[in-house]
């Protein structure tokens, strides 16, 4: 370590740690959806019963990934459906999984956890405008217009 002999110069403890409190960053995060404005761009293109998960946060923010399979794998294995390349990632992290017109995340044994709306689950039926924490990754998931089955559709 060097040493900075002037007398007006004081150190800062190497210990010094910072906290934050878990409302002012739901503050900040409502604040930066306020100033931004922006609407989720291309759920309305989507087929019926198909939904999408637009990355929020992370190395590729901005980045959509279509949710139109009964299973979609997501972790760092290069092979999986949904490919987030980062070490905060599992190689197999979580499965999206759809069935009829819910669909649900799945933790399969990541070691950093699935989070959904910043709570810990092993797995969750997902709705519209849940955020999914995969790592570092944060993914809004976004549905697209329902299927019309045939009870919805009026038919007596």
């Amino acid at each position: 370590m060097s040493e900075n002999k002037d007398p007006g110069y004081a150190e800062t403890a190497a210990e010094t740690t910072s906290v934050f409190r878990a409302d002012f960053l739901n503050e900040v995060d409502a604040q930066r959806t306020e100033q931004t404005g922006e609407a989720p761009v291309g759920v309305e293109g989507l087929p019926p019963g198909a939904a999408l998960l637009v990355v929020k946060r992370g190395p590729n923010a901005g980045s959509r990934f279509l949710l139109d399979q009964p299973t979609t794998s997501a972790g760092r294995h290069p092979d999986s459906d949904i490919f987030l390349d980062d070490v905060t990632v599992s190689r197999r992290h979580a499965e999206f999984r759809q069935d009829d017109d819910t669909f649900q995340v799945v933790d399969v044994g990541s070691l950093n956890g699935t989070y959904v709306n910043r709570e810990p689950v092993d797995s969750s039926e997902l709705q519209n405008g849940d955020e999914v924490q995969i790592g570092k990754f944060r993914l809004v998931f976004l549905t697209g217009p329902r299927p019309q089955s045939d009870s919805a559709a009026g038919t007596l």
